[in-house]
């Protein structure tokens, strides 16, 4: 598959955002407890940043792109509108994805004595600010 030249001018500026990233996500993760981590990445899987200890980002990034274009199919589908974010249960806690802007997705870790309330609040919050960051970043590189 060919590139186009802004796919190309993204992939190689993006990384230019990576410290603002890496500060917002570390913020989130002071600001709501039992966060157990953040990764910010595009929409098709390219790690911008991450604050995880134990996990694998590029594997983790790879299945928030999977998954965000199953439920941005479902919301169609559904007549819900563009996605906005997801979230996931398990028996250890949880993994959110909320969308940022129309090119970045934030995934969040917590365990299970997270408060999905403030969880959805501030990570909403951030992925707006990583939004920003992110076309910023693009709009930087697309400069002469």
């Amino acid at each position: 598959m060919r590139l186009t030249l802004r796919q190309r001018t993204e992939r190689k500026w993006l990384p230019a955002a990576e410290p603002e990233v890496l500060e917002e996500l570390r913020r989130l993760r002071a600001r709501v407890p039992h966060v157990t981590g953040a990764l910010a990445a595009t929409s098709d899987g390219l790690v911008l940043a991450h604050d995880t200890a134990a996990l694998e980002p590029e594997g983790v990034a790879a299945l928030t792109a999977a998954a965000l274009g199953v439920a941005q199919s479902l919301a169609e589908a559904a007549g819900r509108g563009a996605f906005r974010e997801l979230l996931v249960r398990g028996e250890d806690g949880y993994v959110a994805s909320y969308a940022a802007g129309s090119m970045a997705v934030l995934t969040v870790l917590a365990g299970d004595r997270a408060n999905v309330g403030r969880l959805h609040l501030e990570a909403r919050r951030s992925g707006t600010r990583l939004a920003d960051l992110v076309a910023d970043a693009l709009g930087r590189a697309e400069q002469p």
